[in-house]
């Protein structure tokens, strides 16, 4: 078992003309970005799937996964949209969803 990790860090980054904002103090990291359509950019999400491609087996959930190596490096991984706090790893057994994820989810299916 890893013993915790100490970070001090502010980073920028530019990703598709979007600025993605890190910054990490002691034991706690903020992931920032700045809008839901950019956090479906990076996950994947939204693009259409081939329906002619079958099915693989379900495999391990990528979320309590993050959550696991969050808690093994004694870090706790507050991802934000916009300024508000979506999901928080490793403060918990399981990623910590909140209503502002939710709502804000939600709200894209409206937005054009």
């Amino acid at each position: 078992m890893a013993s915790a990790l100490e970070l001090e860090a502010r980073l920028v980054i530019s990703w598709n003309g979007h600025d993605i904002q890190l910054a990490a103090s002691g034991g706690y990291v903020i992931l920032n970005l700045p809008s839901a359509q950019v956090l479906d950019e990076l996950t994947g999400a939204g693009k259409p799937k081939d329906p002619r491609q079958p099915k693989g087996p379900k495999g391990p959930d990528p979320l309590q996964q993050l959550n696991d190596l969050m808690r093994r490096l004694g870090l706790v991984l507050d991802l934000r949209v916009a300024g508000k706090t979506w999901v928080t790893f490793g403060a918990g057994r399981g990623p910590k969803i909140t209503l502002n994820a939710v709502l804000g989810k939600i709200g894209s299916f409206f937005r054009s």
